[in-house]
């Protein structure tokens, strides 16, 4: 097996390291400081395995596992982590493997034996059973082979269509396959619906404006597409514009 050890404390993973190279289980292709380089990493190197720390600055184990799943063959996920029994208890549950700090030889064998992919309904349900969990940092999204990252900041909005959501960022435009409900809730303090199938961010709202028909659109700045807005979202899209206006 190929292994990519991620902790953004070098001693853990010098340690992680000495202890794969004790036994015949695989090789450490490469280590990363945290996930976002964890992520750089895996779609440079295609690890069989990845060994994630949970509590890492920037993005967090649980997000880049998140991330790690949009792979067309995501690596196996082992997590590691310094914290007790409500940790434990959350992977337990869902069958998600994990070492305990300090991390022993036996243990950490065990563990590699079994690993195995983690779906993104299980990685979701731990995340929000995690008690530390945070909205992620990052949309990723597959195009071709490697995963594309989206800061969130960037996002202008979420559009669905059918199975797909279009992400309209700053830069141009993906696709991903998560439910607009499911968007909607994880990211409620950044974004608002506008439309059955639009979620905007709320800080580039720019102002209403009507088309020819006189139907009411939104503005967004950075974005040269007016939104449809549908009638029962349109008071609140007023009253946010007013107080944006206020602290402006």
């Amino acid at each position: 097996m190929k292994i990519l050890i991620t902790d953004d404390e070098p001693l853990a993973r010098d340690r992680l390291r000495s202890l794969i190279d004790e036994f015949d289980a695989g090789s450490v292709v490469g280590e990363a400081a945290d996930g976002k380089e964890a992520l750089l990493q895996c779609d440079r190197l295609q690890p069989d395995v990845v060994l994630l720390d949970i509590r890492m600055p920037g993005m967090d184990g649980i997000e880049a596992a998140l991330h790690l799943a949009n792979l067309e063959h995501p690596p196996a996920v082992i997590f590691t982590t310094a914290y007790g029994d409500h940790a434990l208890t959350a992977f337990e549950a869902h069958a998600v493997d994990y070492l305990l700090k300090p991390i022993r030889k036996a243990r950490l064998q065990e563990a590699l034996q079994k690993t195995q992919q983690l779906n993104r309904a299980q990685l979701q349900s731990l995340q929000q059973r995690e008690e530390t969990a945070t909205v992620r940092s990052h949309i990723s999204a597959r195009v071709r082979e490697t995963i594309q990252l989206i800061p969130i900041e960037e996002v202008l909005f979420f559009r669905a269509d059918h199975k797909y959501v279009t992400v309209r960022h700053q830069h141009g435009e993906v696709l991903i396959e998560e439910p607009l409900k499911a968007l909607e809730q994880e990211f409620a303090a950044q974004t608002m619906r506008i439309h059955r199938n639009t979620l905007i961010c709320k800080k580039y709202l720019a102002g209403i404006t009507k088309d020819e028909e006189g139907h009411q659109q939104l503005l967004l700045r950075g974005c040269e597409e007016p939104l449809a807005i549908s009638r029962r979202h349109l008071s609140e899209i007023k009253t946010l514009l007013k107080q944006l206006s206020q602290h402006s």
